[in-house]
């Protein structure tokens, strides 16, 4: 059981699971599902203020703080107890392009060459990590939502504004990976 539980899943059962979280959420509790709204259920809670974005009853919305915490959870136990011990798969070209670019590491999800502490104080690092990551929650914030939330939530309940973010996501992130990441792995 353990070695099916470590062993990547096919895109079919992964994709079944995470679609019966939609119809779980609505049935059980009539809940929407979105990670990136946590951060504003936060901000309510924490900051005393007059700002009226938050001005809302949060305590409404804490059983998403135990979701998001459970995704952190799981994160950890599958990290630390139920790694692959295979090495990531990576195809031969994109080993080759990334490696012309100084990427030599390919044993976790993320090269270390780009994603460590070392190299964050780096100009490559600092856009990966500091200005992605600005990026990233600005988009969210713009777009009223994050991927999971529109793409996963949004689209499955059949919302317009769903599907207008999921194709601009998507559109963002094929620009990314063939024009700005290769830019920036240049520096």
């Amino acid at each position: 059981m353990l070695e099916l539980i470590q062993q990547p899943w096919p895109w079919y059962v992964a994709g079944i699971f995470i679609g019966l979280t939609v119809p779980t959420l609505l049935i059980v509790g009539n809940k929407s599902f979105g990670i990136s709204s946590n951060l504003r259920h936060i901000c309510a809670a924490c900051i005393p203020g007059n700002v009226k974005f938050f001005q809302y009853d949060w305590k409404k919305e804490i059983w998403n703080w135990f979701f998001a915490a459970g995704i952190v959870l799981g994160g950890f136990i599958a990290m630390n107890f139920l790694a692959n011990p295979d090495a990531i798969q990576v195809a031969d070209a994109t080993k080759s392009n990334l490696r012309e670019a100084g990427v030599t590491d390919f044993t976790n999800l993320l090269p270390a060459d780009i994603f460590s502490w070392d190299s964050l104080l780096s100009l490559r690092g600092f856009f990966f990590m500091i200005v992605g990551g600005f990026l990233v929650g600005f988009g969210t914030r713009y777009a009223g939502g994050c991927t999971s939330g529109h793409a996963i939530m949004g689209l499955s309940t059949l919302q317009w504004p769903s599907l207008v973010a999921t194709i601009c996501f998507m559109i963002g992130g094929f620009v990314s990976a063939w024009f700005i990441v290769p830019f920036l792995l240049g520096l």
